[in-house]
């Protein structure tokens, strides 16, 4: 039974110091790739790279406010007094009164039905 718990512990103890040393040569190579990128991005110059970024974020808020803009008083004239939309809601309400008159002259009333008043 001691050999058994002897072996445990010394495959338990090798396991430990092989992820030991794979993790501590991957920080390694992890730091080392880090001060490579941090000496690079130290050599290139970023300062123009916000003026490019607020011109281009400026100039897609111009183009939607200008849409936004437009559609909006596209919309606005549909209402306004403009002759070929009043010619379209002059023609609708004579049609729709005219029905109402015709529907009144239509109305016909059946003479076999009994009143049900008393007399």
């Amino acid at each position: 039974m001691s050999s058994a718990t002897n072996f445990t512990q010394s495959l338990e103890e090798s396991l430990k110091k092989v992820l030991v040393d794979y993790l501590s040569s991957w920080n390694k190579n992890q730091t080392q790739a880090k001060e490579i990128l941090d000496k690079r991005l130290a050599e290139e110059n970023f300062d123009n790279v916000i003026w490019y970024l607020m011109v281009m974020i400026g100039m897609f808020a111009f183009i939607i406010v200008a849409i936004l803009v437009s559609t909006v008083k596209s919309k606005r004239r549909e209402h306004s007094d403009d002759p070929y939309h009043k010619y379209i809601e002059e023609d609708w309400t004579a049609k729709l009164k005219n029905q109402i008159l015709t529907m009144d002259h239509n109305l016909h009333t059946n003479p076999t039905t009994k009143s049900y008043e008393e007399p």
